[in-house]
């Protein structure tokens, strides 16, 4: 079989060679001046157009036939099977077009044409839209409901609670489950099995879902809620404090960070940690107190009759039938047991001990009852019980609610003019303190996400909100976790085999110096660093062969991710670079001359990286998008060509439910966030092109799309709406909309998963102010525009920054045509630049301006030389 097609440049002169992956070619130039030789051609002159001519044996040749053309400048590849005269492979970026050779259009033709359709990219419409909302997005997207996880932080004796079929579908009842962090919890009268806790209020499960649930004050863990039946209103409370102990900071213990990494999944730990953990186990699985549940639901008669009100009490493991063969209930002190000593519940009804586990209470109209109960989490003895009966439901609510509330004052503030956003803020914080276990005081603490135990990679967003929001001593104790458990040879790997954790815990580290600047802290810790980067290092130099030439020379090999994909892949390279690049940092005044050598190293592995990549852009096919136009794509490793959902070389790449997961997720765009490619590069524009269109919906990546760092890149490139979009899409689709946990994935996978609250939480915070190098700090880069509507305020107060603790103040009047700004940094380290967007929501310049020089076109007051204080204005006519 042959194949003939055309290739058009607008602009010469040209030289180079085509290649293909299968049979045999041959070169003509058709216009312009040169030569042509076997694969190779040179032109000297416009216009310019190479006819190839393609013969393979295997006209259906699968995987596809890729062809390339390799020039100096400019190189790219397509497949065979996409040349069509109908649709171009046309390429602006490099001036360059692929027909079929008998279409004899130039260049230029063949662009007017294609213009002349009025197409536009998938991004260039959302520009040309209005800018997303929560409530747009949410009537489009996914409602996931999540078990709420309720606990003291620190202390890995926590409860995933429940309401009929809320948290997996087998729940049929609302329920109650005792969890050792990312595993239920085991009871030798469950044959060594988890136990789920299950009772009903009201009639039962029926055909109107009836629940609303809410966090107090929208935001601490303390679960509110409402079950609807008919007349008859169930309204709860659960939250979990101590069986005597008061609760508070001084009362807190914790657990020990390798007894809670051990109740993490998919956890790694070494010979040494694991016996240490068997040692200070049983200490820290047998307290002297439990952490406790406590429940209550008023029941309130609406109607104007009498109406019964039901109530059925803790069961454990009961499913469709209520079986009683594995405990029995004392009525005389509505204790529930497994045995005379070992009481797993005390419940009341109005006030007094519940007589049998059945009741049906008639109510008057207007009338309430309470029943509760009081879970330790894990049975207790009789005499416990007893003491625990005595304790106020009331006074364990007001002191658990004191409790939290005090943790978020040590916090920064943020108040906004989107009550759901702020409250996700506030929600988010306490989410990610609730499961990060350690010692009270002061002890190392593992930042864990959702099930799972902590992560180089996942965790840093957990850590690194937690410093956007002050709490830079909880940071650093999280991040010593990555210190503590650090191999001989310098690896920090903690979780199923993920080789990326090394680079990435040193960035956060590096992140930590940045808020803080603690040199003395960094003198603490240097031999740990100088550990990671020798290891690092030896990884480098074992790929330094020439071998890898112009295949990914220089570049670290190794498991990404969950599937077993040891490749070069750019994500883990570009953490190692990035790593690195925060050690030299790190080290610039403690130690210059290992600072010196680390950048120089640092530098030589950012150029293999960049090496790799366009090498790789190269030899990867290009892709459609939606205006017509054509633009390269990158695959996730050097190892391919092409994104792997493509299929290009063939394979079986859907996991965790997409079939672009491993190219959008862990894909070459974090390269971008890594600082290896900048934003305003070619290379990015075209990433987040064909990202968006092969691999988004709504802006959103598939499955776990937290992972996808393109909404960073969106900001960096001042592209507000495009951000918005996958802002608003991204939570509305994943996060419980009552509670705001967040899902790891879309069908309901991994509760409480806060790697991807902690990115939604850091997109929230970029969206408020991100920094732009060492002396620039950008204020609102992100925010809707209708946050400026009249008589609305944005106040940050007290936020960390690189430049250290900044407050801001802003207040729309164009009730009388302002808006004004207020802006504080007490710091002695400053940002010499601050810059500001303050956007009308109608788009209207404003037509003076006080305090700084405005920018049109990202709605920006620049203001320069930066004193520590700055107040800004600006009038509308």
């Amino acid at each position: 079989m042959k194949a003939k097609i055309a290739v058009e440049w607008k602009i010469g002169p040209i030289e180079g060679a085509v290649t293909t992956t299968a049979g045999s070619l041959a070169t003509t130039i058709v216009r312009g001046n040169g030569k042509s030789e076997g694969d190779r051609f040179s032109t000297d002159g416009n216009p310019v157009r190479l006819e190839v001519t393609v013969e393979t044996e295997e006209p259906n040749r699968l995987p596809a036939i890729l062809v390339k053309i390799d020039t100096q400048q400019h190189p790219f590849s397509f497949f065979l099977s996409d040349v069509n005269k109908g649709y171009p492979i046309y390429i602006p970026a490099y001036g360059v077009a692929v027909t079929q050779a008998e279409d004899d259009r130039t260049y230029e033709q063949i662009e007017l044409d294609i213009k002349a359709k009025n197409l536009i990219t998938n991004l260039q419409r959302i520009e040309e839209e209005p800018e997303e909302s929560y409530e747009n997005a949410a009537a489009h997207t996914r409602k996931l409901a999540s078990q709420t996880w309720l606990g003291l932080s620190r202390d890995v004796r926590i409860f995933g609670v429940g309401f009929r079929g809320v948290g997996g579908e087998e729940r049929l009842w609302d329920w109650v489950q005792p969890r050792f962090h990312g595993f239920e919890a085991k009871l030798s009268e469950n044959e060594d099995k988890p136990v789920c806790y299950r009772y009903m209020l009201g009639r039962g499960v029926g055909c109107v879902e009836g629940i609303a649930r809410r966090l107090e004050d929208g935001t601490l863990p303390i679960l509110h809620a409402s079950i609807s039946d008919n007349d008859v209103v169930y309204d709860t409370v659960s939250f979990v404090s101590y069986e005597s102990s008061p609760l508070n900071a001084d009362t807190l213990s914790g657990t020990h960070y390798l007894a809670a990494d051990g109740f993490g999944h998919f956890h790694m730990l070494t010979e040494e940690q694991t016996a240490l953990r068997e040692q200070i186990l049983p200490q820290e699985l047998n307290r002297d107190e439990e952490t406790v549940l406590y429940f209550r639901a008023v029941a309130t008669n609406n109607a104007k009759v009498p109406r019964y009100a039901w109530f059925k009490n803790v069961v454990p493991n009961a499913f469709v039938l209520n079986d009683d063969k594995q405990y029995e209930f004392d009525g005389d002190n509505g204790f529930a047991r497994y045995s005379e000593d070992r009481v797993f519940c005390v419940s009341k009804l109005g006030g007094q001990p519940l007589r049998m586990e059945e009741m049906a209470v008639l109510l008057p109209p207007g009338a309430s009852v309470a029943f509760e109960f009081f879970l330790p989490h894990r049975p207790i003895s009789r005499e416990r019980a007893e003491g625990l009966s005595r304790q106020s439901f009331e006074e364990r609510w007001t002191e658990c609610r004191a409790f939290w509330r005090e943790k978020l004052s040590r916090a920064a503030s943020i108040k906004l003019p989107e009550p759901r956003i702020e409250e996700m803020v506030k929600a988010g914080l306490l989410h990610l303190d609730l499961v990060s276990y350690g010692l009270e005081p002061g002890g190392t603490i593992v930042p864990t996400i959702g099930v799972y135990t902590a992560i180089g990679s996942e965790s840093s967003p957990i850590i690194q909100f937690m410093e956007s929001m002050g709490w830079n001593d909880v940071a650093e104790r999280a991040l010593r976790f990555f210190l503590d458990k650090q191999h001989d040879d310098g690896l920090m790997q903690n979780y199923g085999g993920y080789m990326l954790e090394t680079g990435a815990a040193l960035w956060s580290l590096g992140e930590h110096y940045r808020y803080t600047r603690d040199a003395e802290w960094v003198v603490r810790i240097k031999d740990h660093l100088l550990k990671a980067f020798d290891y690092l290092e030896k990884w480098r130099d074992r790929n330094k062969t020439e071998a890898l030439r112009g295949k990914g020379y220089g570049m670290l090999e190794g498991k990404t991710a969950d599937p077993e994909d040891p490749f070069r892949s750019f994500m883990l390279n570009g953490y190692a670079y990035m790593g690195l690049s925060r050690l030299a940092e790190m080290l610039r005044n403690v130690d210059p001359g290992d600072s010196a050598r680390i950048e120089a190293e640092a530098q030589a592995f950012k150029a293999d990286i960049r090496q790799a990549l366009f090498a790789a852009m190269a030899n990867s096919p290009v892709v459609p998008l939606a205006d017509g136009s054509w633009v390269p794509t990158v695959p996730p490793w050097v190892e391919h060509r092409g994104p792997l959902a493509v299929n290009g070389e063939g394979g079986k790449w859907l996991t965790h439910g997409s079939v672009a997961t491993r190219d959008s997720l862990l894909g070459p765009l974090y390269l971008v966030f890594q600082e290896v490619v900048r934003p305003d590069e070619a290379a990015a524009e075209f990433m987040l092109n064909y990202h968006h269109e092969l691999m988004c919906t709504s802006n959103v990546a598939l499955s776990q799309p937290y992972y996808s760092i393109h909404p960073w890149v969106h900001l960096k490139r001042g592209e507000v709406k495009p951000f918005l979009k996958a802002y608003y899409n991204g939570f509305a689709g994943l996060a419980d909309r009552e509670t705001y946990t967040f899902w790891e994935h879309f069908w309901h996978a991994s509760p409480h998963k806060t790697h991807e609250e902690g990115w939604f939480l850091m997109q929230t915070r970029w969206m408020l102010y991100m920094e732009d190098g060492e002396e620039r700090l950008n204020l609102l880069p992100g925010i809707p525009s209708k946050w400026l509507e009249s008589g609305n305020v944005i106040e940050l107060d007290g936020i960390a920054t690189y430049f250290g603790s900044v407050s801001l103040r802003v207040e729309s009047h164009l009730d009388r045509k302002e808006i004004v700004a207020k802006i504080v940094c007490r710091s002695d380290r400053k940002p010499n630049t601050v810059s500001i967007r303050l956007p009308h929501p109608e788009g209207t310049i404003p037509a003076s301006v006080m305090g700084g020089t405005y920018a049109v076109a990202r709605q920006t007051v620049l203001v320069e030389r930066f004193d520590g204080k700055a107040e800004i204005a600006l009038q509308f006519d």
